[in-house]
């Protein structure tokens, strides 16, 4: 990745692209109005409109997704609005939902307003499993043919070769992070031998934190289908979980009570919730430093590539060396 990526997007490329699609033609004229919104992967924007609620435009970060992979997660989500789950879908503008621009790639939706839903709440945590559980019934129908699957490879192997090919990681701790790192990673297997070969991979959210839950008195509506990719249910539902074991406990239950009113979940992979965060840290370091280039990164994140980082990596990824060792959570 280069900074040089969005660096043309200026606000007239934004504006310009709108224009290109034909919204005049549908009745929607942009008032000039731009407002960027919290993204750093893509670049996002909401665009006043002359009349009616404003839009939202979302340029896709250049290389990382091929046409078909980002048709396909639109896709997805048509799917799961056809059969009435909340979720926010690209607009369909002259029978198109990716457009292009200058060399970008970009989709409009409608803006969804919403707060952060009240994960400590019971009756919210059952009313997100029931959703999950129908986003995952609609999931499980088909597979992904273009976008990839959540691995150890993808996730693990291959972001900490990235780190170390790239010179990332301070000389004088290397050694200790290349240690815990691939003692982490046979942890990581571990869990999905005891998971068992045979789990059933479906098409998720991907990256379903609270972050990326929209909550109104009528419920959760879920945005953002960005990472949606192949991969166990439970990747979908242990972001949910915080606290000591006992509240995740607890936590889990309660979202299972909703989620398994319309999917079956499968316990065993309940081995997988302390390898899944082991795997998220690994390529969260790595998506990081592939990015590092981008100004916007540096501002965000200048924590990032320091010696404490580094170090509170090592740290952090010991702690889950011991936690992949422990009893799956309904094992108390």
């Amino acid at each position: 990745m280069t900074a040089s990526n969005f660096s043309s997007l200026t606000p007239d490329c934004v504006l310009n692209a709108l224009d290109s699609i034909g919204l005049r033609s549908i009745g929607l004229r942009s008032d000039g109005r731009m407002l960027a919104l919290n993204s750093y992967e893509n670049r996002v924007y909401q665009i006043g409109m002359d009349d009616g609620p404003p839009l939202v435009a979302k340029f896709y970060r250049p290389g990382r997704w091929t046409d078909a992979a980002i048709l396909e997660e639109h896709a997805f989500v048509a799917e799961l609005v056809e059969r009435e789950i909340p979720v926010v879908p690209a607009l369909s503008i002259h029978d198109k939902s990716l457009h292009s621009f200058d060399g970008f790639r970009f989709a409009v939706f409608a803006k969804h307003g919403g707060r952060a839903p009240e994960l400590e709440n019971r009756d919210t945590l059952e009313w997100m499993g029931r959703f999950l559980g129908r986003i995952h019934a609609i999931g499980a129908l088909k597979p992904f043919a273009h976008r990839p699957v959540l691995d150890v490879k993808s996730f693990g192997d291959e972001p900490y070769t990235w780190l170390l090919q790239h010179n990332f990681i301070p000389e004088d701790i290397l050694a200790a992070y290349r240690s815990v790192v691939e003692q982490a990673l046979v942890g990581v297997r571990h869990c999905y031998e005891r998971a068992g070969k045979d789990l059933k991979m479906l098409r998720l959210h991907g990256d379903c934190h609270a972050g990326n839950v929209l909550w109104t008195d009528d419920g959760p509506h879920f945005v953002d289908f960005d990472d949606s990719r192949m991969g166990p249910a439970v990747q979908d539902l242990w972001m949910l979980l915080s606290g000591e074991r006992a509240d995740m406990v607890r936590q889990l239950g309660d979202v299972l009570a909703g989620y398994e009113d319309f999917h079956d979940f499968d316990t065993r992979e309940l081995h997988l919730i302390e390898a899944l965060r082991t795997l998220r840290l690994i390529h969260y370091s790595a998506w990081l430093a592939q990015r590092w280039d981008d100004p916007a990164f540096k501002q965000a994140f200048p924590w990032f590539n320091t010696q404490r980082y580094w170090q509170d990596r090592i740290l952090e990824l010991r702690e889950q060396i011991a936690l992949m060792d422990e009893a799956p959570l309904w094992q108390s």
